[in-house]
């Protein structure tokens, strides 16, 4: 693969990630609890970091929440932080993924971090939101809301996301963090 035809696909596999983040919510939109619980758009989001690279998953997951809030399908309170959480769990999935081994094992240790991070990150920016008072925004509202809220959520991503990853690698549909090169994986994709 040539490197234009590379980035067209990365392009390609981008946008369609951001199409899945957008339409995902509508199937839960109807039952708002089973919505949030869920957390549709951390899915496509991560999955676009692990596929195609930290910087495209930083990206789709930034730009998807504030669509949303564009189209008036998302107040502002919700997508602000929730695109600096996306955009953390694209990138830092990314990065670990290029960083680790590509094997099974490891695809659940570079997911739990981006989970982490990126809820560590929608904590900071409610709480900067919230004007840095515990009061509004505490401890206890920070694990309402990114922990206990989310473990429905938490367990399809656990589950889901290793296993498509790995299915995609095996077949040959991931364009970011395969095997290291010297040169980065652009050049390893185009000797491909």
């Amino acid at each position: 693969m040539n490197r234009t035809s590379y980035y067209v696909k990365k392009l390609t596999f981008s946008a369609m990630f951001v199409a899945l983040a957008f339409v995902l919510p509508f199937l839960t939109g109807n039952i708002p609890e089973i919505g949030q619980a869920l957390c549709p758009m951390h899915i496509p989001v991560i999955l676009c970091g692990f596929i195609c690279g930290w910087e495209c998953g930083l990206v789709v997951g930034f730009v998807s929440p504030l669509l949303r809030l564009a189209l008036g399908m998302m107040p502002l309170t919700t997508a602000l932080p929730m695109a600096f959480e996306l955009a953390a769990y694209g990138a830092i999935a990314g990065i670990m993924y290029r960083a680790l081994p590509k094997k099974l094992p490891f695809m659940y240790i570079d997911l739990a971090v981006a989970m982490v991070a990126g809820r560590l990150v929608w904590g900071t920016v409610k709480f900067f939101m919230a004007g840095l008072d515990v009061n509004a925004f505490g401890l206890s509202a920070f694990w309402a809301g990114a922990v206990m809220g989310s473990i429905p959520g938490i367990i399809v991503q656990i589950v889901l996301i290793p296993a498509v990853v790995f299915a995609l690698s095996r077949a040959g549909l991931v364009l970011d963090g395969g095997a290291k090169t010297k040169s980065g994986g652009a050049a390893a994709a185009s000797k491909a």
